[in-house]
């Protein structure tokens, strides 16, 4: 793995955020809100859950200074999201702006959600950005069983050339 592989991966992650996010926006209150399934119950625990994971494994790495986990309940409206996003996307895409590739093999102790562990920087920022293309596809099922068409945010419609079939 190299920075410029990892900045790639992160520029997916943040153009297919911004779709989803677009689409998320037209939700109402309620919809955003709403218990309906998985792992985090509404869209807006999904989405907020992803924004602080994120957040948190940059913030390990020596990137953007998060604080506590964030909480759904601070994010009572899309805007209250999207805005923070925007300030978490700033605040990687420095972060990563920072790095050379011998910085992504240095090694991070880690102790989160029952895994602990030490493992290079480069791997920790490689599985958060994974852990939010997982949690964009629970967002997107969301959405439709909210009656809402998610849109296509495939590796296929974001590289050079692709295009919506």
């Amino acid at each position: 793995m190299n920075v410029q592989d990892l900045e790639r991966l992160y520029d997916y992650g943040y153009w297919a955020n911004n779709k989803l996010l677009r689409v998320i926006s037209r939700l109402t209150p309620e919809e955003f809100t709403r218990p309906v399934a998985g792992s985090y119950g509404s869209i807006r625990n999904t989405m907020v859950h992803v924004m602080s994971a994120e957040w948190g494994w940059a913030d390990r790495c020596g990137g953007p200074k998060r604080g506590p986990r964030l909480k759904p309940d601070d994010f009572p409206t899309v805007e209250t999201l999207t805005e923070t996003w925007e300030r978490v996307e700033r605040g990687v895409r420095q972060f990563l702006s920072t790095l050379n590739d011998e910085t992504l093999a240095r090694r991070i102790e880690y102790d989160v959600g029952g895994y602990s562990g030490v493992l290079p920087l480069g791997e920790l920022m490689y599985h958060a950005a994974i852990h939010g293309v997982h949690h964009r596809g629970q967002a997107a099922l969301l959405l439709r069983v909210l009656g809402h068409v998610p849109g296509n945010f495939d590796p296929l419609q974001y590289f050079p050339g692709g295009r919506e079939l």
